[in-house]
């Protein structure tokens, strides 16, 4: 029998062992990239029929406005559903449209999630949210991106069987309607970014993703040249980066940002990305140490992530032009911290980084800061959110808050922490799954950062649209050459008597421009020379709406900004 049973055995090893050797074989991934990964599990449900409901969440104040998307017909709350991984898109011809995406659980008993989206034509006051994208169809890591024609691209992925796909649809109407949508190659936790700089690769779309998890394994990133008409062969990325965004150079040049092999973040770039029908090649990539590790967030957000990586470069003309920007949340080395908002840059192109700086402003090293999230706005300034438990109870400590920080001076400085909304239990409502998703997305003009995000501020998962404004005063510009001594409007809120008053060292050009929360010129104030002293313009019968507003004043190579208020009469 023992003779018997080894012949078997080594039949069964020459026949099973060709045909494994003849299959392409997988590296094997680490523990937390194996852990991250979206197949369906659970059943499709139809949301069919009447839903109870809730008031949706709403919250303004100086600084934030913020209002539920995931919304009934009427306005409402609808209970029982959950909404997260949300993402944002803008329309550059007309910044009133906006749309947002995200996974969309229809019964939180089923993790069974779909393309879920709403959109706004008037700024993100108020929203729609008509549905899904392919009902039924399994569908996960919504990213939404805009071109510079106004045409809004929606990337979702799907999976079966353990294959990876992803499936790229459009909009041409803000978000409204989209299209059938064509194949995108794909993998698990894909990004995707638009070049919107006018040059030679003015509208490709670039995606990447994590290659274990990949339809084209060992590749992990695609393009389209054509405006997402057809999306080329899939090719490797050097460096392997997972869980990270993409971002545009000056030049057209690409950078891509994740999680790397080592602990850490590593940065890719291409020169040649932008080349129409090039073989893309990766010139170099960079270990960034941040001084922790990306992974899942273990007490906070047990099943998803601490957050991704983000990446920007800044395009604002000036001492900071072209510098690269990367900001993760991260598990540190140096002190053991759960979680801390750490930012690195790079004025080199991305060869090298500077040593990493902690954004959050709290001294705790068991506070939990998730969810870090990154954009820059065209003037340059540097906007930074991110979920943080320093406010939460002894009895419930992942409970959690929205808090926002900006720098003005490439990363050099930041301003002092902000607290943004009410806290929130990130573990209440979890749509068959321990988790709130794994990011946020963030696009920033240059008044305003507008914040596609997920709470629980209504007892369950919700996605919302927020707008934050930051409060610059008297914020000279890097480039100040001393010709305005002071900027000032008052009253301020604004009354019929109102009036910028501001004093000039020298004789210069001046231009006063009144700008409203969604960034767009609202009114010129002034716009000639004005000689040395203190002059007055006043502002307090212009037509304006109840809200906020920013007033920038440039003189010379001087500029300030202040905030206004009008307040409803």
């Amino acid at each position: 029998m023992k003779a018997a049973n080894l012949l078997i055995s080594i039949f069964l090893f020459l026949v099973i062992l060709p045909e494994a050797f003849s299959q392409q074989v997988k590296p094997t991934p680490k523990a937390e990239k194996a852990f991250h990964n979206e197949q369906p599990v659970d059943p499709w449900i139809p949301g069919n029929g009447p839903r109870e409901k809730s008031p949706a969440y709403h919250r303004e104040s100086s600084v934030f406005y913020t209002t539920q998307v995931n919304i009934s017909n009427d306005g409402y709350n609808i209970l029982g559903d959950a909404a997260n991984e949300p993402s944002l898109a803008i329309d550059p011809l007309n910044p009133d449209r906006m749309a947002i995406g995200w996974r969309q659980f229809d019964y939180i008993g089923s993790n069974f999630r779909q393309a879920g989206y709403g959109y706004s034509d008037d700024g993100g006051e108020t929203w729609t949210f008509p549905g899904v994208i392919d009902p039924g169809v399994f569908r996960s890591d919504p990213v939404l991106e805009a071109d510079n024609q106004g045409t809004f691209h929606y990337n979702s992925l799907t999976s079966s069987g353990g294959s990876y796909f992803c499936r790229v649809f459009r909009s041409e109407d803000g978000g409204a309607g989209w299209d059938d949508g064509v194949p995108a190659q794909g993998g698990d936790k894909q990004w995707m970014e638009i070049d919107k700089t006018g040059t030679l690769g003015e509208g490709n779309i670039y995606a990447f993703w994590t290659s274990y998890y990949s339809y084209c394994f060992p590749g992990n990133f695609t393009r389209s040249a054509n405006g997402g008409d057809s999306y080329e062969d899939c090719v490797s990325v050097d460096g392997d980066p997972y869980w990270g965004t993409l971002a545009i150079g000056t030049e057209g040049e690409l950078y891509i940002a994740g999680a790397g092999s080592n602990d850490g973040v590593v940065v890719v770039k291409s020169y040649n990305a932008n080349e129409p029908g090039s073989f893309i090649a990766w010139d170099y990539y960079t270990q960034v140490d941040m001084d922790g590790y990306m992974g899942a967030g273990p007490d906070v957000n047990p099943g998803g992530l601490l957050g991704q990586a983000s990446i920007a470069v800044n395009q604002a003309p000036g001492p900071g032009q072209g510098n690269v920007y990367v900001l993760v949340s991260v598990s540190r080395i140096s002190n053991g911290d759960p979680g801390d908002v750490m930012f690195a840059k790079s004025t080199d192109g991305g060869l090298s980084f500077s040593d990493p700086v902690r954004i959050n402003d709290d001294f705790s090293i068991s506070n939990t800061q998730w969810f870090g999230t990154m954009s820059v706005a065209p003037n340059g300034r540097i906007d930074v959110v991110w979920l943080d438990t320093r406010d939460a109870p002894a009895n419930d400590p992942v409970w959690s808050a929205l808090y926002y920080s900006y720098s003005l001076d490439q990363g050099e400085t930041w301003s002092d922490n902000e607290l943004l909304s009410d806290s929130f239990d990130p573990h209440v409502g979890w749509p068959n799954q321990e988790k709130m998703g794994d990011y946020f997305d963030m696009i920033s003009d240059n008044g305003n950062a507008h914040l596609a995000w997920a709470a629980t501020l209504n007892g369950e998962q919700d996605v919302y649209y927020g707008r934050i404004t930051p409060l610059i005063t008297g914020i000279s510009g890097p480039d100040s050459d001393g010709s305005l001594l002071t900027f000032n409007v008052s009253p301020n809120p604004l009354t019929s008597t109102s009036a910028v008053t501001f004093n000039l060292a020298r004789g210069s050009h001046v231009k006063i421009e009144l700008y409203s929360l969604t960034g767009a010129l609202t009114h010129t104030l002034a716009d000639g020379f004005f000689t040395p002293g203190v002059h007055s313009v006043k502002l307090g019968d212009l037509p304006l709406p109840a809200g906020f507003y920013t007033c920038t004043i440039t003189a010379g190579n001087s500029k300030k900004t202040v905030k206004l208020a009008k307040v409803a009469q």
